[in-house]
């Protein structure tokens, strides 16, 4: 077994080309807390705001959620997340021993 194979292998991409791709990879867990309920209902609210010309509204909510699930992948999100946490624990305890 050379190095190479001994390295953690890196997960591949989540298809998301379809709103579909964005509902399985939202309901298989990717993405932030609260994502999979709140997709649909964002993506309600831009359609009904965007005009058959212009549909920028429906773009941004999904190129939104698209990128939300690609963080939700990247390597370290759960380190970077955790991080954050301790932080915050960290701040308001020193904060109450004041």
């Amino acid at each position: 077994m050379s190095a190479q194979d001994a390295k953690t292998p890196v997960p591949t991409a989540l298809p998301l080309k379809t709103i579909g791709d964005i509902r399985a990879a939202l309901r298989s867990g990717h993405g932030f807390p609260g994502d999979r309920e709140s997709f649909d209902a964002d993506l309600q609210r831009a359609l009904e705001a965007s005009s058959e010309t212009d549909p920028n509204a429906v773009a941004t909510v999904i190129v939104d959620y698209r990128g939300r699930i690609r963080l939700h992948q990247g390597p370290g999100f759960d380190i970077a997340v955790q991080e954050g946490i301790d932080l915050a624990a960290r701040l308001k305890q020193e904060e109450q021993g004041r």
